[in-house]
């Protein structure tokens, strides 16, 4: 799940069941018509339809790689540094530009140097650092945008450069963060396919662009691929395609009512496999909060206005806002 995107099925023809409850809070749930009502707390409610231990077994794994690459690539963010012309020091020290967490590093163990859109590293004398494995004193380093970033490995931390907009940066992790180990896990609301949508896809002309907002406030503007029409709690739908392929798979970012009080603000993140004979499948269940809920170093894409839903969409992921970051 890439940092600047960083990667719900329903049949359109599915006819929904709704009911809506006028009931206090204190009565008891009933049952009528076989179909669950349930408490007023909520008007409107979809017939929620229970997966199978197939779809439970696979929603299973799909989490568990998800709480994985939080692990892995997200929670051990550390530390954010926009990088200023010439010289910027990094140690523990505190007078240090980039100052690394306590007892990880010498208190001053280098220089990055900034030169134009170029970035280069020089060790003080005595730190010790290894680039793929192999020591170093000086290297010229590629950011996360060339597709093969350099990353520094001295101890536990881990540094790269970064670019987003105008801004160069240094992405600094720590394997023994401990925000690892305070991490409270992924959760959802319960599985539901009414949830699963069959969507239409409409392809652009490829000239379209849609501009993203960003966590840092920068707009960029997206190539646009299509964009994919379907029912959802008997409402029409549409969501724009940011930067997906029809071929490999599509991408959304998208907010709904639930944004406000339940799941994370800026929006969730969707991906589906191909396009098949002009259809896709959405499975909402799979709606999944950006890494930018669990940190503030990562720099993530906010919904665009085009994915701003007037529907609340009670599947996918939840935001805890006691412990999360906005």
């Amino acid at each position: 799940m890439p940092d600047q995107r960083c990667v719900c099925h329903f049949e359109r023809s599915e006819k929904f069941a709704f009911v809506v409850v006028a009931r206090e809070s204190r009565f008891l749930v009933a049952a009528l018509l076989g179909m669950t009502i349930v408490l007023a707390s909520t008007p409107i409610v979809s017939a929620q339809t229970a997966p199978d231990a197939a779809y439970q077994q696979s929603f299973d794994k799909w989490k568990a790689e998800l709480v994985d690459d939080l692990k892995q690539r997200w929670l051990p963010l550390a530390g954010l540094f926009w990088l200023k012309p010439g010289e910027n020091t990094f140690g523990t020290d505190a007078g240090n530009a980039i100052v690394l967490p306590q007892n990880s590093a010498p208190a001053h163990a280098g220089s990055f140097q900034l030169t134009g859109k170029d970035v280069s590293v020089k060790l003080a004398s005595g730190a010790q650092a290894k680039i793929e494995g192999k020591p170093f004193t000086t290297a010229q380093l590629q950011p996360d945008t060339s597709g093969k970033p350099t990353v520094i490995e001295m101890g536990s931390l881990r540094m790269h450069v970064i670019v987003r907009g105008q801004r160069i940066g240094i992405r600094l992790k720590d394997l023994n963060n401990p925000a690892i180990q305070a991490y409270r896990g992924a959760d959802f609301y319960p599985l539901n396919l009414a949830y699963r949508v069959t969507a239409e896809w409409v392809p652009s002309d490829g000239k379209k662009t849609v501009d993203v907002p960003d966590i840092l406030g920068d707009i960029d503007p997206t190539p646009v691929s299509g964009e994919v029409r379907f029912t959802l709690n008997g409402q029409p739908v549409t969501l724009t395609d940011l930067g997906g392929d029809p071929t490999k798979g599509l991408f959304f970012v998208f907010n709904d009512l639930t944004s406000k009080t339940e799941t994370y603000p800026g929006g969730r993140f969707l991906d589906t496999d191909p396009v098949v004979d002009g259809k896709v499948v959405l499975d909402f269940n799979r709606a999944y909060s950006p890494p930018c809920s669990v940190t503030p170093y990562a720099t993530c894409p906010l919904a665009p206005k085009e994915n701003r839903l007037t529907i609340a969409v009670n599947a996918g992921q939840k935001y805890d806002r006691a412990h999360g970051h906005h």
